[in-house]
């Protein structure tokens, strides 16, 4: 059984395409001291997997990022991935939610996406009203006003594990079976949360299609992708100006930067700032030590 993956799947004869991802190591990495209330991690999970499923098509090299802002308990998700399926996310959460409907959990929000390629000279980006009661609806709902190919998200997460299965109807599909989507619909909507978060692709797909034709392609693995960079904080620092930076400093004893969405902090003491300006304050007097 394969953890952190993700599977594409064709069913030939029907023409109606599908993947199913698989999150361990990778999920339990992301939630790694973060405390997040119960419900708020399954939606984070929730959301990690969509995103997953809809950054597998990215086709040259770019990043995806899905942001779901809101006026409830839960006031921002965001998992942000690449063409290599390199994840990271976090949650931003005011309250200890018991609901689990994202109505009641995001309220009044919106659903942002943005996609950044290097080819591109300034990202595209959608914005639509939050509609649906869980992540599933509201992406079924987002892909039928957007693409008009009717999909279906079948999702799961637990504190140890990530799941998700997408089957979508592709344009030829009622030329190859007027009643193939119905059935694949209806087939894929049996699934239970158990067998999302246990079986392999290939255990899960069997099990749903006994009788269709699937073709299944070589797994593709997932990263969860958070390495340290200091360099580009550094350069950060440098951009905001010793004058504010130093202000800082004075204040705190410290420069403290965080990066909530990979749940990092860059800490810089007098030495370190005197060293990153040295360059441009060879005059200037002794700070704090």
């Amino acid at each position: 059984m394969l953890d952190d993956c993700l599977s594409r799947f064709l069913l030939d004869d029907l023409d109606i395409r599908g993947a199913v991802v698989r999150l361990g190591p990778a999920w339990r990495k992301m939630l790694a001291n973060r405390d997040y209330p119960a419900p708020v991690a399954q939606l984070l999970g929730e959301m990690s997997v969509t995103t997953l499923l809809l950054a597998d098509n990215l086709k040259q090299s770019g990043r995806l990022t899905i942001q779901m802002r809101g006026s409830g308990p839960v006031s921002l998700l965001v998992i942000d991935c690449n063409e290599q399926l390199q994840i990271r996310g976090m949650a931003r959460c005011a309250a200890q939610p018991q609901a689990h409907s994202v109505p009641e959990l995001l309220g009044d929000g919106q659903l942002l996406l943005t996609l950044d390629r290097p080819s591109m000279r300034e990202p595209y980006q959608s914005i639509v009203p939050l509609d649906g009661e869980s992540i599933a609806e509201v992406f079924e709902h987002y892909l039928d006003q957007s693409e008009q190919l009717p999909a279906r998200f079948f999702l799961a997460a637990s504190a140890s594990a990530a799941s998700g299965l997408l089957v979508q109807k592709l344009p030829a599909a009622d030329q190859c079976d007027a009643d193939g989507w119905t059935r694949v619909e209806a087939l894929a909507a049996t699934v239970k949360a158990a067998e999302l978060l246990t079986l392999s692709a290939e255990e899960l797909l069997s099990r749903l299609f006994p009788e269709e034709t699937v073709r299944l392609f070589p797994a593709r693995p997932v990263i969860h992708h958070c390495p340290e960079n200091w360099e580009k904080v550094r350069a950060l620092l440098r951009s905001l100006g010793p004058t504010e930076v130093y202000a800082t400093l004075r204040e705190h004893g410290e420069v403290l930067i965080r990066d909530d969405l990979c749940n990092l902090e860059y800490r810089f003491d007098a030495a370190a700032i005197d060293a990153l300006f040295s360059d441009t304050l060879q005059t200037t007097s002794p700070t704090l030590h």
